[in-house]
Protein backbone atom coordinates (compact mmCIF):
# COMPACT_ATOMS: atom_id res chain seq x y z
CA UNK A 1 0.00 0.00 0.00
CA UNK A 2 1.17 3.52 -1.10
CA UNK A 3 0.18 4.54 2.50
CA UNK A 4 2.77 1.86 4.42
CA UNK A 5 5.61 2.94 1.87
CA UNK A 6 5.29 6.83 3.10
CA UNK A 7 5.25 5.76 6.44
CA UNK A 8 8.55 3.41 5.63
CA UNK A 9 10.13 6.17 3.78
CA UNK A 10 9.42 9.06 6.89
CA UNK A 11 10.05 6.50 9.56
CA UNK A 12 13.19 4.94 8.25
CA UNK A 13 14.74 8.55 6.39
CA UNK A 14 17.29 10.67 8.18
CA UNK A 15 15.16 13.41 8.79
CA UNK A 16 13.16 11.26 11.02
CA UNK A 17 14.20 12.79 14.62
CA UNK A 18 15.60 9.50 16.01
CA UNK A 19 19.50 11.20 16.05
CA UNK A 20 20.57 8.37 13.99
CA UNK A 21 23.19 10.44 12.73
CA UNK A 22 24.97 11.03 15.89
CA UNK A 23 26.36 7.61 16.14
CA UNK A 24 28.85 5.18 14.18
CA UNK A 25 28.31 1.97 15.76
CA UNK A 26 32.28 1.73 15.89
CA UNK A 27 32.77 2.74 12.43
CA UNK A 28 34.48 5.97 14.07
CA UNK A 29 37.13 4.14 15.29
CA UNK A 30 38.00 1.79 12.79
CA UNK A 31 38.27 4.83 10.67
CA UNK A 32 40.90 6.10 13.27
CA UNK A 33 42.70 3.08 13.09
CA UNK A 34 43.42 3.12 9.92
CA UNK A 35 41.60 -0.31 9.52
CA UNK A 36 38.76 1.51 7.09
CA UNK A 37 40.52 4.01 4.96
CA UNK A 38 39.13 3.70 1.49
CA UNK A 39 35.82 2.77 -0.37
CA UNK A 40 36.50 -1.07 -0.72
CA UNK A 41 37.79 -1.20 3.37
CA UNK A 42 34.58 0.96 3.88
CA UNK A 43 32.32 -1.54 2.20
CA UNK A 44 33.97 -4.50 3.29
CA UNK A 45 33.41 -2.96 7.13
CA UNK A 46 29.84 -2.71 6.73
CA UNK A 47 28.94 -5.46 4.65
CA UNK A 48 30.20 -7.50 7.10
CA UNK A 49 28.27 -5.71 9.89
CA UNK A 50 25.49 -6.50 7.75
CA UNK A 51 26.14 -10.00 7.05
CA UNK A 52 27.60 -11.54 10.17
CA UNK A 53 27.10 -8.23 12.76
CA UNK A 54 25.30 -6.61 14.76
CA UNK A 55 23.00 -5.17 11.66
CA UNK A 56 22.06 -8.69 11.35
CA UNK A 57 21.25 -9.11 14.97
CA UNK A 58 18.91 -6.39 14.99
CA UNK A 59 17.06 -7.28 11.78
CA UNK A 60 16.36 -10.71 13.48
CA UNK A 61 15.11 -9.02 16.46
CA UNK A 62 12.88 -6.70 14.36
CA UNK A 63 11.24 -9.24 12.74
CA UNK A 64 10.28 -10.91 15.75
CA UNK A 65 8.98 -8.11 16.95
CA UNK A 66 6.71 -7.50 14.03
CA UNK A 67 5.23 -10.84 14.69
CA UNK A 68 4.65 -9.70 18.09
CA UNK A 69 3.61 -6.81 18.55
CA UNK A 70 0.80 -7.01 20.61
CA UNK A 71 2.50 -9.86 22.51
CA UNK A 72 3.75 -7.57 25.98
CA UNK A 73 5.39 -10.66 27.11
CA UNK A 74 7.12 -11.48 23.84
CA UNK A 75 7.98 -8.01 23.08
CA UNK A 76 9.82 -7.63 26.71
CA UNK A 77 11.62 -10.88 26.42
CA UNK A 78 13.03 -9.52 22.79
CA UNK A 79 13.97 -6.10 24.13
CA UNK A 80 16.08 -7.78 27.08
CA UNK A 81 17.68 -10.03 24.35
CA UNK A 82 18.63 -7.02 22.33
CA UNK A 83 20.02 -5.60 25.23
CA UNK A 84 21.86 -8.53 26.57
CA UNK A 85 23.51 -8.76 22.99
CA UNK A 86 25.06 -5.65 22.66
CA UNK A 87 28.69 -5.55 23.91
CA UNK A 88 29.72 -1.85 24.49
CA UNK A 89 28.29 0.77 26.46
CA UNK A 90 28.02 3.26 24.14
CA UNK A 91 26.22 1.01 21.52
CA UNK A 92 23.66 0.22 24.46
CA UNK A 93 22.83 3.80 25.23
CA UNK A 94 22.62 4.11 20.90
CA UNK A 95 20.35 1.44 20.57
CA UNK A 96 18.13 2.60 23.83
CA UNK A 97 18.08 6.46 22.90
CA UNK A 98 17.13 5.85 19.17
CA UNK A 99 14.59 3.74 19.82
CA UNK A 100 13.14 5.58 22.57
CA UNK A 101 13.31 8.55 20.45
CA UNK A 102 11.53 6.61 17.79
CA UNK A 103 8.64 5.63 19.22
CA UNK A 104 7.95 9.19 20.44
CA UNK A 105 8.08 10.48 17.37
CA UNK A 106 6.07 7.37 15.87
CA UNK A 107 3.21 8.85 17.84
CA UNK A 108 2.24 11.60 15.04
CA UNK A 109 0.86 8.51 13.45
CA UNK A 110 -1.64 7.20 16.37
CA UNK A 111 -3.48 3.96 16.06
CA UNK A 112 -6.40 2.62 17.82
CA UNK A 113 -4.60 -0.05 20.35
CA UNK A 114 -1.55 1.54 22.08
CA UNK A 115 1.09 -0.98 21.24
CA UNK A 116 2.51 -2.64 24.57
CA UNK A 117 6.27 -1.90 24.01
CA UNK A 118 8.97 -2.08 26.95
CA UNK A 119 10.88 0.93 28.67
CA UNK A 120 13.21 1.20 27.45
CA UNK A 121 12.56 -0.13 23.79
CA UNK A 122 15.53 -0.76 21.51
CA UNK A 123 15.85 0.57 18.24
CA UNK A 124 15.04 -2.65 16.30
CA UNK A 125 12.38 -3.80 18.96
CA UNK A 126 10.31 -0.19 18.50
CA UNK A 127 10.44 -0.61 14.55
CA UNK A 128 9.55 -4.36 14.56
CA UNK A 129 6.71 -3.94 16.60
CA UNK A 130 5.08 -0.72 15.95
CA UNK A 131 5.27 -1.40 12.09
CA UNK A 132 3.65 -4.30 12.54
CA UNK A 133 0.78 -2.73 14.65
CA UNK A 134 0.62 -0.23 11.75
CA UNK A 135 0.15 -3.58 8.97
CA UNK A 136 3.03 -3.17 7.34
CA UNK A 137 4.78 -6.07 5.87
CA UNK A 138 7.81 -7.10 7.60
CA UNK A 139 9.76 -7.82 4.33
CA UNK A 140 9.11 -4.08 3.16
CA UNK A 141 10.12 -3.20 6.99
CA UNK A 142 13.26 -4.94 7.00
CA UNK A 143 14.32 -3.25 3.76
CA UNK A 144 13.32 0.07 4.87
CA UNK A 145 15.35 -0.76 8.44
CA UNK A 146 18.34 -2.24 6.40
CA UNK A 147 18.77 0.50 3.99
CA UNK A 148 18.39 3.27 6.31
CA UNK A 149 21.85 1.90 8.68
CA UNK A 150 23.44 1.01 5.37
CA UNK A 151 23.20 4.53 4.59
CA UNK A 152 24.10 5.91 7.54
CA UNK A 153 27.58 4.05 7.94
CA UNK A 154 28.30 5.08 4.81
CA UNK A 155 27.64 8.78 5.47
CA UNK A 156 29.91 7.87 8.51
CA UNK A 157 32.73 6.97 5.57
CA UNK A 158 31.93 9.60 3.91
CA UNK A 159 32.14 12.38 6.57
CA UNK A 160 35.05 10.60 8.04
CA UNK A 161 38.07 8.42 5.52
CA UNK A 162 37.45 10.38 3.91
CA UNK A 163 35.65 9.29 0.59
CA UNK A 164 33.63 11.33 -1.64
CA UNK A 165 29.82 11.38 -2.08
CA UNK A 166 30.22 9.54 -5.58
CA UNK A 167 32.15 6.57 -3.77
CA UNK A 168 29.87 6.60 -0.66
CA UNK A 169 26.61 6.41 -3.69
CA UNK A 170 29.10 3.54 -4.90
CA UNK A 171 28.39 1.63 -1.48
CA UNK A 172 25.07 2.09 -1.59
CA UNK A 173 24.44 1.07 -4.82
CA UNK A 174 26.76 -2.48 -4.20
CA UNK A 175 24.75 -3.16 -0.79
CA UNK A 176 21.38 -3.03 -2.47
CA UNK A 177 21.62 -6.85 -3.43
CA UNK A 178 23.01 -8.09 0.10
CA UNK A 179 20.44 -6.00 1.88
CA UNK A 180 17.42 -7.50 0.30
CA UNK A 181 19.17 -10.57 0.81
CA UNK A 182 19.87 -10.17 4.62
CA UNK A 183 15.70 -9.15 4.67
CA UNK A 184 14.80 -12.26 3.45
CA UNK A 185 16.71 -14.29 5.57
CA UNK A 186 16.10 -12.57 8.33
CA UNK A 187 11.94 -12.32 7.72
CA UNK A 188 12.31 -16.18 8.09
CA UNK A 189 14.96 -16.54 11.16
CA UNK A 190 14.29 -17.61 14.58
CA UNK A 191 16.05 -16.53 17.68
CA UNK A 192 18.05 -19.57 17.58
CA UNK A 193 19.52 -18.34 13.82
CA UNK A 194 21.12 -15.27 16.01
CA UNK A 195 25.20 -15.59 15.33
CA UNK A 196 27.35 -12.77 15.20
CA UNK A 197 31.04 -13.43 14.22
CA UNK A 198 32.22 -9.51 13.86
CA UNK A 199 34.46 -9.24 16.82
CA UNK A 200 36.00 -6.76 14.98
CA UNK A 201 33.26 -4.13 14.97
CA UNK A 202 32.39 -5.25 18.74
CA UNK A 203 35.77 -4.22 19.89
CA UNK A 204 35.86 -1.05 18.02
CA UNK A 205 32.41 -0.10 19.99
CA UNK A 206 34.37 -1.10 23.24
CA UNK A 207 37.29 0.85 22.16
CA UNK A 208 35.31 4.29 21.16
CA UNK A 209 35.37 5.80 24.28
CA UNK A 210 38.95 5.66 25.06
CA UNK A 211 39.42 8.05 21.64
CA UNK A 212 40.97 10.92 22.21
CA UNK A 213 38.70 13.08 19.80
CA UNK A 214 35.52 12.15 19.12
CA UNK A 215 32.73 13.01 16.45
CA UNK A 216 30.16 10.14 16.87
CA UNK A 217 28.74 9.19 20.23
CA UNK A 218 29.39 5.61 19.50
Amino acid sequence: MSADLQKLLTWLSPAFPVGAFAWSAGLETAIVERRVKDRITAQDWIEGALRHGGIRTDAILLAQAHAACRDAARLAELADLCLALTPARERHAETVQTGNAFVLASAAWPIDTPVPLPTPCPYPIAVGALAGAHGMDGRDTLIAFLTAIVHSQASVAVRLVPIGQNDGLAIMASLEAPVAEQAELCQHATLDDIGAVAYGADIAQMKHETLPTRIFRS
